[in-house]
């Protein structure tokens, strides 16, 4: 009779672990009943379509931005007298630190990217429309809070370009009658710079990614997994119909492929396409110039406007109302007030209160089409007007004082006479581009319909 052998050290230990598991599973599943509700969930069905996988570039980069984040906020000093060189130290003295810098750009610029054509796909397939109107809203949100979140996030470096930038923004704090100069002393703290960079350092690591972690989660997992995704008529026949692969194991690989993907692609952009060099801006200086360099394009439309709007003022009171200065932030506040009412207003000028499961191809809805190519069309005119800068004067001394230096000419630099033609060419095209894009945009769609 054969004598049985004692199994192996590693056989019993495999053995063991899986009984250790499968106890602890049952144990916690008898006191909490996960797997009743893990099996429906690990079942719901998912889109297939690429454009889906959009608001998943954002969610994925938005994960890269808070790790890089965690790094970097090791490193900085957030002391408006050392937070420059401390930015430098961990450019050129960390190790690894210029990586993730710009692993940490790169990702907000892909993540900012991805909501930009999330937002319209979203848009122009109507899938904002009954019952999603509370996961557009958040959407905007998260837009809106991305891009200030992105510069609070340059002006960290505290070299000239970045404090140029905060010089302006307190200039506009500074133009509102009454409230400007308490709005200012509280932001800033007494005189430019004063205590603006802890404060900006405060808000960009704590206060917006605080909103940004309890929002992402409820617009991108709590709301979309409790209601049905929409669906693309390409594929479904009715409003009823669900189509699309299990979340595991179909959306779970997909899902893990895409995120491995999104950060390859901002490794790659990161490790050989170097941006933003804050040794070579130098520190700030009162009164020096500020590189020349052109803003983020996230700040392009902003930048542009202020270029493209004469300079009005006009004097109520006593109090001299900066009229130039007001307009491109009040056209920004308005777009993204519309914006997050848009479910309600298309909803009110249509008529249309149903439930929208199918998506709309842009040619079935002409005017909703037209409308976006219209804002879109604006938006890039806006965003051209900051390419093209003034030659700056020559600047001259006087007798026995030394000459200054010249100040560093822009990306694209032309005459003043150039430059002129140009501003009021866009400022004719900024009217009558945009309605020209709605009408042409509109005549295709409804030509495309007939």
């Amino acid at each position: 009779m054969a004598t049985p052998t004692k199994p192996k050290r590693r056989a019993r230990v495999v053995a063991g672990s899986a009984k250790a598991a499968v106890d602890s599973t049952i144990y916690l599943d008898d006191r909490l009943p996960f797997a009743r509700w893990l099996r429906p969930q690990l079942r719901k069905l998912f889109p297939s379509h690429w454009s889906f996988l959009l608001g998943e570039l954002a969610l994925y980069s938005f994960a890269l931005l808070v790790l890089t984040g965690t790094f970097l906020t090791l490193f900085y000093k957030p002391n408006p007298d050392v937070a420059f060189a401390s930015v430098t130290e961990i450019s050129l003295e960390v190790r690894g630190g210029l990586l993730m810098r710009q692993l940490h750009h790169w990702s907000a610029t892909v993540f900012v990217l991805a909501i930009v054509a999330h937002m319209c796909r979203v848009f122009f397939t109507g899938a904002f429309r009954k019952p999603r109107e509370l996961t557009w809203m958040l959407g905007v949100m998260l837009f809106g809070l991305a891009l200030f979140e992105a510069f609070l996030g340059v002006s960290l470096t505290a070299d000239q370009l970045a404090m140029t930038g905060l010089r302006q923004a307190q200039g506009l704090l500074l133009s509102i009658p009454l409230a400007g100069t308490y709005l200012s002393a509280f932001v800033f703290d007494g005189a430019f710079p004063g205590q603006v960079i802890p404060r900006v350092f405060v808000t960009h690591v704590l206060l917006v990614p605080g909103i940004l972690l309890a929002v992402v989660p409820v617009h991108a997992l709590i709301l979309t997994w409790r209601q049905k995704h929409t669906e693309r008529r390409a594929t479904a026949a009715d409003e009823h119909r669900v189509t699309g692969g299990p979340f595991f194991p179909y959306f779970a690989v997909k899902n893990g492929a895409t995120a491995l993907f999104t950060m390859g692609v901002i490794a790659l952009l990161a490790t050989f396409v170097r941006v933003n060099p804050v040794w070579e801006h130098g520190a700030y200086s009162q009164g020096g110039y500020p590189p020349s360099a052109q803003p983020f394009w996230y700040y392009g439309v902003l930048d542009g406007a202020q270029r493209l709007v004469p300079p009005w003022e006009i004097t109520i009171g006593g109090y001299v109302l900066q009229l130039g200065l007001w307009i491109p932030p009040l056209i920004l506040a308005v777009f993204f007030g519309v914006l997050f009412l848009y479910p309600f207003l298309e909803r009110r000028f249509t008529g249309d209160g149903d439930y929208h499961q199918l998506l709309d191809r842009p040619s079935q809805a002409p005017v909703r089409t037209a409308l976006g190519v219209a804002v879109i069309t604006f938006f890039t005119v806006l965003w051209a007007g900051m390419w093209l800068s003034e030659a700056s004067p020559e600047m001259h001394s006087a007798a026995g004082f030394p000459q200054p230096n010249p100040a560093p000419d822009a990306l694209l630099t032309v005459p003043p006479d150039t430059y002129q033609v140009v501003v009021f060419g866009l400022r004719v095209a900024v009217f009558v581009l945009p309605v020209l894009a709605f009408l042409v945009t509109r005549a295709i769609c409804r030509r495309r319909m007939s």
